[in-house]
Order: C-alpha cells, then sequence, then structure tokens
C-alpha cells in the first residue's frame, strides 16, 4: 500500500489543493483547515449551507506560495492575507465548546462576501491548535487539531472507493437512474492510498505507519451531507443514499477512517503504508 494522493484545504471548505509532500504535526496536515469561515456569532460557515465555497481556492506556504494564505476566486483578484495579530473571539464549530480564533478583519470579509455573493461572512484564523482537545472518547491528553471536523487527518483508500463507486452505481440501476460517479475527492481526506487488500481494509486499522509518522487509527469517519455536492457545486442524494443501505450504524454513515499523528514528520506520494496494529477480532 502507498500514498497516491496528498490534499490540503488551507481554509476550511474551500477548494481542494493537491501536494506532493506535506509536512504532518501533532495537528495534523501543517497548512490544512487552519482558517475558516463563521457567520457574525462566530458559527462555522461551510459548503454544507453554502456550497460556492468550493468555487474558492485558498492557498498556502504548504501549497507552494510564500503567503501566509492567498485567496483566489472566479472573476476576483486575488488577495494575499497576513496571520492577524487581533484580540481573539469566540467560535464555534457544530456544537463541540467554544473556541478561540483571531478575525482577519474587514478587507477579506469583504472579499469573502463578494466571491461567493453572500453576507454576514467573516474568517478567522486558528493561531494556536493546541487550545483545541479533541473528543476524550478517542484521544490522549495533548492531541489537538485547528479546524478539521473532528480529528486532525482523514485517510481514504482507492479500494473503499470503488467499492462504494460500484454500490451507488448498483442503486441507480435499480432506481433506473443515471449513475453518480463517486471519486476520493468527495471526501475530502487528506490521505489516498491505493494498494489496499480490500475494501474497508482501514476499519481494522488501529495504528500505521506512513512515510515518517506513525499514527493512531480511531475511529472511521462519519459521513455528511457534503459528500453529496459535486464538482458542479450541485447536491444530489449520493453517497449518502446508498452509504445507508451498506454502511450505516451507530445513527450515523461511516467511510474513510480519522487519524491521530503520533510523531511528526513528511510524508510523500509514493510513501509506503505499513499497518502497526489491527483492532482485536470481536
Amino acid at each position: 500500500m502507498q500514498v497516491s494522493g496528498l490534499r490540503v484545504h488551507p481554509v476550511k471548505s474551500t477548494a481542494i489543493r493537491s501536494v506532493q509532500a506535506a509536512y504532518v504535526s501533532r495537528a495534523g496536515v501543517r497548512g490544512d483547515r487552519e482558517w475558516m469561515v463563521v457567520d457574525g456569532d462566530g458559527k462555522l460557515v461551510s459548503a454544507r449551507e453554502l456550497p460556492r465555497l468550493f468555487s474558492v481556492t485558498a492557498d498556502n506556504r504548504a501549497t507552494g506560495v510564500d503567503v501566509d494564505l492567498r485567496l483566489g476566486a472566479p472573476g476576483m483578484p486575488n488577495l494575499d492575507v497576513q496571520h492577524p495579530r487581533t484580540d481573539l473571539v469566540t467560535v464555534r464549530m457544530f456544537s463541540e465548546p467554544p473556541m478561540q480564533a483571531r478575525p482577519v478583519g474587514e478587507e477579506a470579509d469583504e472579499w469573502l462576501q463578494q466571491a461567493v455573493d453572500h453576507d454576514d461572512l467573516h474568517l478567522v484564523w486558528c493561531d494556536d491548535p493546541t487550545r483545541r482537545a479533541l473528543d476524550p472518547d478517542y484521544s490522549r491528553d495533548g492531541d489537538h487539531t485547528a479546524f478539521a471536523d473532528g480529528f486532525p487527518l482523514n485517510l481514504v483508500t482507492d479500494a473503499s472507493v470503488a467499492q462504494l463507486d460500484t454500490w451507488v452505481r448498483e442503486t441507480a440501476v435499480e432506481r433506473a437512474e443515471a449513475p453518480t460517479v463517486i471519486t476520493a475527492a468527495r471526501f475530502r481526506a487528506n490521505i489516498e492510498i491505493s494498494g489496499a487488500p480490500a475494501p474497508f481494509a482501514e476499519d481494522q486499522w488501529s495504528r500505521i505507519r506512513i512515510g515518517e509518522v506513525d499514527f493512531r487509527v480511531p475511529l472511521p469517519s462519519a459521513r455528511c451531507v457534503m459528500t453529496t455536492i459535486d464538482e458542479d457545486l450541485r447536491k444530489g442524494k449520493e453517497p449518502i443514499r446508498t452509504l445507508a443501505r451498506h454502511r450505516r450504524w451507530e445513527g450515523a454513515t461511516w467511510f474513510a477512517a480519522n487519524l491521530i499523528p503520533d510523531t511528526e514528520g513528511t510524508v510523500r506520494v509514493g510513501d509506503e503504508l505499513t499497518v502497526l496494529e489491527q483492532v482485536a477480532p470481536g
């Protein structure tokens, strides 16, 4: 098994940026989801509510530009943003406890609002991811991340994507619908793996090594409606509808694996994945 793709998302819910190498810290891929869009109440605004965020590009040093953040969008001039030194404000993701972040300021806010044609949007930066601890049921003291959904990284295997694509096509035949093509990009994972021995082999992993970095695999990833938005920013029913038939338990649909780094180092496309420990049977 080896890494076939690496992806960074500098601003949460903006366009995927593919890279050939990424430095992994205890907080996750350096440069990944360190910025977030919120409303006037400090609540996360993501592509779940505003699919046009997917059309915004965000680059930083992790993706090869020598600025803290560069924003781009169709019909808009690029905007370079520096790490702000503003006072901390309270922000919130989902139902999690409040978090602290630094607002970027009016220029970036106005740029975002014009780019996606939506009022009341504000860009914030996570200056210190150690302030955000992970779910204590699946983590250890000292585990942390910035604005990733629940865990520092996410991993998907080509074998699981291929199986899900087959299931979705079967569902389309049953319903006499045009099939929805499922690719790994739907799941916005940081790491894509080729050569897995079987679909959903990752369900059984508890510790792995990729390149220089050791990871724990706390649990699979619960999926949301964001995966139903296609590259044309249209919402559909797949793959959640089909996942609910095959991969639903404990009130959620599950696909791909969450990762928590135990060490730090560089991961590159082509690096080998080694399974160090697997979940005990039963």
